[in-house]
């Protein structure tokens, strides 16, 4: 268990940790000649029961708040100081806003310096704290009343006994056990020890780490190892959740180490520049938190300058509580259930409190229904309870690994749920069957508006039909589609299964006495005129069979009446990728220009790789943009990112 002290500048907060451990937690020299706290200090103590209880004592000074939030954000059990001459102090009420703002249900109160005043005195200051606390999760606290150390350096050995008796009666009801998370902690210093190296202290939010283990450093990147491990001021071969753990570390400097880093497990690994958050306003707050509100957030034991924007109403008022979401000025480690806390812009005091909901926050579409109702379901009181009610509001599914990373623990596959899983990515079966008639429609229409041609290729009704679905999402999906038979792929062409056209033996016959003259035709391109003068055959006849060929994806028709052979389109549809990446690489945007947005390509550059025409060269480009390689840009065409036509680095199957 780890306690955290608050409370008021020199209300006794030090003095108490060292009557209770016997350790001065004020270490630095300007510490010692002050006579205050400046930093974080760190305490043990043993308890009769055998349990260690660590202690991050914390300045009291109000300039020194956010050193305090970088302890306070890891304690598990709070300990108010009151000095009983001074009573309810500004950093008093502050800090017990940042026990309330940070959920920490669990504490005690103890009056300071009860020798200096007379009983009255204390009664008073009692019944002041009470009020104070009223409407706080300390409100059924226990006060205790201590007096100041005696000439031996020791308090009242009564005031003293009692609190450790409490604090190891909390220690042993509060038992943790494994919930799967994986390894995090928030580190709080960092620093270089003679045959040891470089060293990192914090408080373990989850999981458990081992020597030898590696772990990833955020937000700097790359990953470390662990060398030694001290968890509660003892050396030990693996250290747990709710201790206060010293690692040694190999594979980095200290001067890439600063407070605020996080250092966990790989699997989880993750940076965040916007979390959607629940955020209680503090009641005693003076101003609502409305859009654009620039606050400091403190999470774990970093602190960020960052922009508010509310997500179910234009602001929250005093005491108000509900979504927000917070646009950090750099990334940072977050998961979900972090306590995070806001100060205002000037940090002069402390404005809301709450727990992140969804680390990996969207930029766009926050504020929508759908949005509101996939926050609700990420608010459930567990993993799985939360993984199934997200698939079942979401119709663009759930990256499975996005919402492990997110919860910071690997869950194994859906699998008593009705889901589609898929490499990673799963959707629920009712957003299945509407992805299938959204698909089923988008063909049906495309097949009415562009009969003679077989359908569109899968990047391009991805965009039809589905177009928020990421493209990985979208091929598993596909492959759904294509295995239950809902549609049909010849090639990189999806279609209904019913607009695929069967040739009669005539049309068979017409085929095989034009396909020499097709192939022959190459860059070119063979006209219908031209194919039934060569074959002996009517136009008309002859026109309706490639027609019908087009639209198995035998041929293409690049304009009407003039067909290319599948084999020669695939050519030049590589040619025109080609072209296009080059020209990227080269820096060559076109027309003269030193870069391009994208992969790009001109009508003449491709005429000049061709031999073909001007004219001809333009035709099969607009026909590539129809197709959907291609993207018509004022005189160029950009290479579409999501297009699999022709690229012979990746299948043709979606699937």
């Amino acid at each position: 268990m780890i306690v955290g002290t608050a409370g008021h500048i020199d209300h006794g907060k030090t003095t108490l940790v060292r009557a209770l451990t016997g350790v001065d937690t004020d270490r630095l020299p300007e510490e010692k000649r002050r006579g205050i706290s400046l930093d974080l200090g760190f305490a043990f103590l043993d308890a009769p029961d055998g349990h260690r209880i660590g202690f991050i004592d914390v300045p009291g000074h109000e300039r020194l708040v956010h050193t305090m939030l970088a302890g306070a954000t890891g304690i598990d059990h709070g300990l108010l100081v009151v000095a009983a001459d001074d009573g309810v102090m500004p950093q008093t009420r502050e800090h017990l806003a940042v026990l309330s703002l940070l959920g920490i249900d669990e504490g005690l109160i103890v009056i300071t310096k009860a020798d200096r005043v007379d009983a009255a005195r204390i009664a008073a200051v009692r019944d002041e704290v009470a009020a104070l606390v009223a409407t706080t999760p300390l409100a059924t606290a226990p006060v205790f009343v201590v007096a100041a150390p005696g000439g031996d350096g020791a308090m009242e050995p009564r005031g003293i006994g009692e609190i450790i008796a409490h604090l190891a009666a909390a220690a042993a009801r509060q038992h943790r056990v494994d919930d799967g998370r994986a390894f995090r902690l928030a580190v709080d210093r960092a620093f270089t020890l003679d045959g040891v190296g470089v060293v990192v202290t914090g408080t373990a939010h989850a999981g458990r780490v081992a020597t030898g283990d590696r772990l990833a450093h955020l937000p700097g990147g790359g990953e470390v190892r662990v060398r030694t491990l001290h968890a509660q001021n003892r050396k030990v071969d693996a250290a747990t959740a709710g201790q206060r753990v010293a690692i040694g570390l190999v594979g980095i400097d200290r001067e890439a180490l600063h407070r605020g880093d996080w250092l966990v497990a790989p699997v989880v690994a993750l940076t965040t520049a916007r979390f959607d958050a629940w955020l209680r306003l503090w009641p005693q707050e003076s101003k609502d938190l409305k859009a654009g509100t620039r606050v400091q957030v403190h999470l774990g034991a970093t602190v960020v300058t960052a922009s508010v924007a509310p997500l179910q109403s234009e602001r929250l008022a005093p005491g108000d509580a509900g979504l927000v979401q917070l646009v950090l000025q750099r990334p940072i480690g977050a998961w979900r259930g972090g306590r995070v806390v806001l100060r205002d812009a000037s940090a002069t005091r402390t404005i809301a409190g709450g727990q992140v909901v969804d680390p990996v926050a969207p930029a766009r579409y926050r504020r929508t229904a759908q949005r509101l109702d996939e926050l609700a379901a990420l608010r459930r009181d567990t993993p799985l309870s939360r993984r199934e009610a997200l698939l079942a509001v979401s119709p663009l599914g759930v990256d499975l690994e996005r919402f492990n990373q997110a919860e910071g623990q690997v869950l194994a596959p859906p699998a008593a749920i009705d889901a589609l899983v898929h490499d990673g990515w799963a959707l629920g079966r009712r957003h299945y069957d509407r992805a299938r008639e959204q698909v089923v429609t988008s063909l049906a229409a495309f097949h009415q508006q562009q009969p003679d041609e077989l359908g569109p290729d899968s990047g391009r009704l991805r965009r039809l039909a589905l177009p928020r679905l990421p493209d990985p999402a979208w091929r598993a999906l596909l492959a759904a589609f294509v295995a239950d038979g809902v549609v049909s792929l010849s090639g990189a062409w999806v279609h209904l299964p019913a607009h695929g056209e069967r040739l009669s033996a005539a049309d068979q016959r017409l085929a095989e006495t034009v396909a020499p003259h097709l192939a022959a035709a190459g860059n070119e391109g063979a006209w219908v005129r031209d194919l039934a003068t060569a074959g002996g055959v009517g136009e008309p006849l002859l026109r309706v069979t490639l027609a019908r060929m087009a639209r198995r994806g035998d041929l293409h028709q690049v304009v009407r009446d003039l067909y290319y052979p599948r084999a020669t389109i695939a050519v030049l549809g590589r040619l025109c990728r080609e072209l296009a990446l080059t020209g990227a690489i080269e820096g060559e945007g076109g027309e003269g220009r030193s870069e391009s947005p994208a992969p790009t390509i001109t009508a003449a550059r491709f005429r000049d790789a061709t031999g073909l025409g001007r004219k001809r060269a333009i035709q099969l480009l607009e026909y590539f943009d129809r197709i959907g390689l291609l993207r018509r840009h004022g005189d160029e065409h950009r290479l579409r990112s999501d297009s699999r036509l022709f690229d012979d680095h990746q299948s043709q199957d979606p699937g």
